[in-house]
């Protein structure tokens, strides 16, 4: 027995308590069973359609995210909704793949990597840009530690791949509680730069407002989803952030 009885109750205490903050306790960086409701009905027969992409290989770029992410693959031409024809134009060459899901919030994008979205790939940058959906049942700090949980996930199975972390788009009209919180978390998920050694930090947030803070239809329509004008804003804002992470 130690002579510091003290010394061994840490260790006991520090072996048997979970962390605070940590995935043990953190339901935003907790996948499982027990994730929040996915609103997809066709989320697992989706997820196992990427696994099938990764296994196949040949993708350089990785986009990984929720609605907006998704929306990548998509154009109302009607209501000129969607980014498939900017993705098409700015995107696929670089061979891009597009793993986003409409509803997803931190927890799923984890449990996603964990089950097999980064078999037979090993992206050399992934663009990552979630947690809006978490807004409503997770405190600003669990969400950046749920972001926190994918990029450790995403180096874990993929340790030479760069994260382009983008910050959590702004929602809603005007500014208000639900933007202060996205700032926040925003705020904590920026710590995780390192200058683009593994992972690049990018707010690009303000290019979709206008000066006084309002967010314009035309750019989100329902002010949250893109439009086609807010896609190629998107697009022109990370493009060459993408390429210089790819020639790093």
């Amino acid at each position: 027995m130690s002579s510091r009885p003290w010394l061994c109750l840490i260790a006991i205490l520090a072996v048997a308590a979970p962390v605070l903050g940590q995935p043990a306790d953190n339901p935003a960086a907790k996948p499982g069973p027990r994730m929040s409701p996915q609103p997809d009905p066709n989320w697992l027969k989706r997820h196992e359609g990427f696994v099938e992409i990764a296994k196949r290989g040949n993708v350089d770029v990785l986009f990984l995210g929720d609605s907006i992410t998704d929306a990548w693959r998509s154009f109302d031409e009607k209501n000129s909704r969607g980014g498939k024809r900017i993705f098409d134009k700015e995107f696929a060459p670089l061979k891009t793949a597009n793993f986003g899901i409409g509803g997803d919030q931190t927890q799923h994008v984890l449990w996603r990597i964990q089950n097999g979205e980064l078999d037979g790939i090993k992206p050399k940058v992934v663009m990552l840009m979630i947690g809006t959906n978490n807004m409503a049942a997770h405190s600003a700090e669990q969400i950046a530690l749920g972001v926190e949980a994918i990029v450790k996930e995403i180096h874990k199975r993929s340790p030479s791949t760069k994260v382009l972390l983008l910050g959590i788009f702004p929602r809603g009209n005007k500014p208000g509680a639900i933007r202060d919180k996205i700032k926040e978390c925003n705020r904590i998920i920026a710590k995780l730069d390192d200058g683009g050694k593994t992972v690049k930090y990018l707010d690009i947030g303000g290019k979709f407002l206008e000066p006084d803070g309002t967010l314009p239809p035309e750019i989100m329509y329902d002010y949250l989803h893109l439009t086609e004008k807010g896609y190629q804003i998107w697009a022109d804002a990370v493009k060459g952030e993408i390429e210089k992470l790819l020639k790093g």
